[in-house]
């Protein structure tokens, strides 16, 4: 019996290490400056599901079509946390727009550039040097780089700093957050968070731009035009060349 006794207390004491220790890793989870308003609608949603009073029916709104979509996703704000790490940093991140950049952005470019490639790049009977597969395809590669980079990565998500200190150091008060920021950084309407060095929203990427994704932003800008240019070049240079499919 006292046997029996122990291992149900060292059983009791290791439930409540892992309970304490989910608790601690749960409150060092990093918490960013969103939406208020946001914050709170989520709050009034989760008390109205417990209740059982939240109504099943789909309104056919984009929040129905994000919900069903990224059912497994965190949410802050607008953005969909869809990798992340233990503290809460974002590995893989989806904005508010991605639908727009996941059926509109993603398909022209691999419809037109396939249709290319298919019926010039590749084919035999076309006047290109067979080596200009090299050149074009790895241009393909890096614009489709390029795009994950920024509509999959953190664009500069702030926490939320609530210490009056901050105010003190040059930073200003936003309401809609509840925070301090920092020079620079603004509150995207769409992504309802603050982030560092904010730019605009860009419903072709499908996320905000910011101090983050900025860099590969300016890489996908560069490199969808010239894969634009080149490809209209391409059939231009095959149609003069009598070149028919």
């Amino acid at each position: 019996m006292s046997n029996n006794g122990k291992r149900s207390s060292d059983g009791d004491e290791f439930a409540r290490s892992s309970e304490s220790t989910a608790a601690l890793s749960s409150r060092r989870k990093k918490q960013y400056a969103v939406s208020v308003r946001w914050e709170r609608e989520m709050e009034e949603e989760e008390a109205s599901r417990r209740e059982g009073r939240k109504k099943a029916n789909c309104t056919c709104t984009h929040e129905d079509f994000n919900t069903w979509c990224c059912c497994g996703a965190r949410r802050i704000g607008g953005m969909f946390m869809l990798m992340e790490k233990r503290d809460g940093s974002p590995i893989v991140i989806a904005g508010p727009c991605w639908p727009f950049c996941t059926f509109i952005t993603l398909p022209l470019i691999l419809i037109l550039s396939g249709l290319v490639s298919y019926f010039v790049v590749l084919n035999r009977d076309s006047p290109l040097p067979w080596w200009f597969a090299f050149i074009y395809f790895p241009i393909l590669a890096l614009t489709l780089l390029a795009l994950f980079c920024v509509s999959c990565r953190d664009p500069g998500l702030l926490e939320r700093v609530t210490d009056e200190e901050a105010g003190h150091g040059g930073w200003f008060w936003n309401e809609q957050v509840g925070s301090f920021r920092p020079p620079g950084a603004m509150y995207c309407r769409e992504c309802k968070v603050l982030i560092q060095d904010y730019d605009h929203l860009c419903p072709w990427t499908g996320t905000g731009i910011g101090k983050g994704n900025m860099l590969s932003f300016k890489v996908f800008v560069v490199m969808v035009n010239v894969l634009c240019y080149l490809s209209i070049g391409i059939v231009a240079f095959a149609l003069l060349s009598g070149f028919a499919y």
